[in-house]
């Protein structure tokens, strides 16, 4: 089956939004695929995507500073992070 440009655009949104909310955690390719409701091979090549535009960040050193082979983390990237947060400030909005 094959999914339409648009369709991808917004999974790639709901990547990213995913990616901003949970920031600075670095997330899982199988986590990110679970808050999304995709499949993870399809959510990993929408990643690889993301990562080559820039504006994600792949992870592939674990807490202790050891290589990973099969699995990656991934965060938003500094500059996407920046201006989600612009967005989502609001002058003179209270909470």
């Amino acid at each position: 089956m094959k999914i339409s440009l648009k369709k991808r655009d917004k999974i790639s949104e709901q990547i990213l939004a995913t990616l901003f909310l949970k920031n600075p955690q670095a997330l899982f390719t199988s986590h990110i695929a679970q808050e999304i409701a995709r499949d993870e091979e399809f959510t990993k090549k929408i990643l690889l995507e993301l990562k080559e535009k820039k504006l994600v960040c792949e992870i592939k050193k674990n807490s202790k500073g050891e290589s990973c082979i099969r699995r990656i983390r991934w965060r938003l990237s500094d500059i996407v992070y920046k201006q989600y947060k612009e967005k989502q400030y609001t002058p003179g909005y209270l909470f």
